[in-house]
């Protein structure tokens, strides 16, 4: 019997990769040329930066958590909390900011833009390793059948 190991495609991975690139280029040329205080400015990149690791790790905590509870409460806890806590900061910083609504605008598209990014990079590096991983097991269990025939032969009849 066959077994399926699904993997993403060359076009696909590739487009994840250009697409989150494409994200932190529009984002960083965003709060680069961010009209209004550096401390505002500051503030934003922190809250981006915030924003991206704990979606890197929310997606970790989702898919470790999919099929049985792999993690305590208080860390489901910490880790939507911090999730939550970085869009509202991050959202807030951008609404109080002293800057014009095309500015706003472009800045939320972005962030947007990055998270959404940052989640679809997150699920393809994770089905990679999860296919690395059952491929790797697959060709470990073909070696132990091979082995396990070869052992069950007598010597003179191994072609």
């Amino acid at each position: 019997m066959e077994q399926l190991i699904r993997r993403d495609t060359r076009a696909w991975r590739m487009q994840v990769w250009i697409s989150f690139g494409l994200a932190l280029s529009v984002c960083a040329g965003g709060l680069a040329w961010l009209p209004g205080s550096d401390l505002d400015r500051a503030f934003m990149v922190m809250g981006y930066v915030f924003c991206l690791s704990s979606a890197f790790a929310l997606s970790k905590f989702i898919r470790d958590n999919q099929d049985a509870p792999a993690d305590t409460p208080l860390w489901r806890l910490v880790v939507w909390g911090g999730f939550l806590l970085a869009m509202a900061l991050t959202g807030w910083g951008l609404w109080r900011m002293q800057i014009g609504p095309n500015w706003k605008a472009c800045l939320a598209v972005s962030w947007l833009y990055l998270i959404s990014s940052a989640f679809t990079l997150a699920k393809t590096l994770r089905d990679a390793y999860e296919a690395d991983r059952a491929e790797a097991a697959l060709d470990k269990g073909i070696h132990r059948t091979d082995e396990a025939i070869s052992a069950a032969t007598p010597k003179g009849h191994q072609s």
